[in-house]
């Protein structure tokens, strides 16, 4: 199957996506995205025994560094440890940081690029669904604190970014189902075809068929790609690649991090973005059930974990959202599938109603 290519237009900071079967073994393609020079390549305890030897082999000058796999890593004591190894091994302003790993490792190596020597180069090799339909694109970069979830962190733009589709073959499908959520909601926010295609090929993905994955990939990385183009720094419409997060980043910090994964946790908070929508009028009965449809056949959960807070702590944790402004919640609401938008403007006692009806 060969590669596709596709680019994130922001001028000087313009970089290629390409996806494919294989990258990893390309020698002349990693020769010509990574280069040469410095180079640190940061990966965590699962992903290195898979990949990280065959990547080193290919770069023999190369240093890297092992991080702790989990979001309850994503912190700035982890970054510590980055900052420390480039340190300890003299690199200097020309270096190439090297992301091998799903979200949490791409979200850490482009914040220590973004600070490094006050900016370095890096490149996203995400092995994870939801690292490469998602997080790898786009240049936002961060770490968690115990208050919020990604409050810490920096827009710094990746050179390129290189998905080799290879790598979800050891995913687990924990993993994988999780990273489908993040497929599912470019087709709720802007791309009603997509959500349509995505009802009728569904089983296919759950299966891994190959061409199917590489097309699902290449459409979510093409929307978001030209909503990170229209808007670089969420100043305005970029936020509606929020969908749910706000519910479910609330649900990550109640549970410290430990009970779901972040696909898990934004997949249940779109079904909740999406009853608020119905509750307003916004859209028909018949859209969310068709969400929730989508979302259960993708193997994610359509109920809430145990032990949460009430509904006040719950709104309390969705005010800490990167998305408030002016003390006022904004959160991302449906008015049909493919058509998202931003609001502040809507009657927080529905707002509770959906809390109390899912939470």
């Amino acid at each position: 199957m060969t590669s596709i290519t596709l680019q994130v237009d922001l001028a000087e900071r313009s970089y290629p996506i390409t996806i494919g079967e294989g990258l990893l073994k390309d020698d002349a393609l990693l020769r010509q995205h990574i280069g040469s020079g410095q180079l640190m390549v940061v990966t965590n305890e699962t992903i290195a025994p898979l990949y990280l030897e065959p990547l080193l082999a290919k770069m023999p000058s190369a240093h890297s560094i092992i991080l702790p796999d989990g979001e309850q890593y994503k912190k700035l004591a982890t970054v510590e440890r980055v900052f420390e190894a480039l340190l300890n091994q003299r690199h200097n302003r020309s270096t190439t940081l090297i992301a091998l790993g799903g979200g949490v490792v791409g979200d850490m190596t482009g914040f220590a690029a973004a600070c490094y020597q006050r900016g370095v180069r890096f490149i996203q090799i995400p092995t994870t669904l939801l690292a490469q339909v998602d997080s790898s694109v786009g240049g936002k970069t961060g770490v968690n604190h115990a208050l919020g979830k990604n409050m810490i962190g920096a827009f710094h733009q990746p050179a390129s970014v290189l998905i080799d589709t290879d790598t979800l073959s050891t995913l687990p499908s924990r993993e994988y189902q999780a990273g489908l959520a993040e497929v599912i909601k470019y087709g709720l926010i802007c791309d009603a075809d997509f959500f349509v295609w995505l009802e009728d090929n569904i089983a296919a993905l759950m299966a891994r068929n190959q061409a199917v994955l590489q097309y699902a990939i290449a459409r979510s990385c093409e929307n978001k790609a030209k909503v990170v183009a229209a808007d670089e720094r969420e100043g305005g419409i970029r936020a509606i690649l929020n969908l749910g997060h706000t519910f479910g980043h609330a649900i990550e910090t109640a549970t410290q991090y430990k009970t779901w994964l972040h696909g898990e946790a934004v997949g249940f908070g779109m079904i909740m973005a999406l009853d608020l929508s119905m509750r307003l009028g916004l859209i028909k009965a018949s859209e969310l059930r068709r969400a929730i449809g989508l979302i259960a056949a993708a193997g994610l959960p359509v109920s809430a974990p145990d032990n949460l807070p009430d509904t006040d702590a719950m709104m309390a944790l969705m005010g800490m959202d990167k998305k408030v402004l002016d003390g006022q919640l904004r959160l991302v609401l449906l008015r049909a599938i493919g058509e998202a938008f931003i609001s502040n403007d809507f009657d927080t006692d529905l707002l509770k109603q959906t809390l109390q009806q899912y939470l």
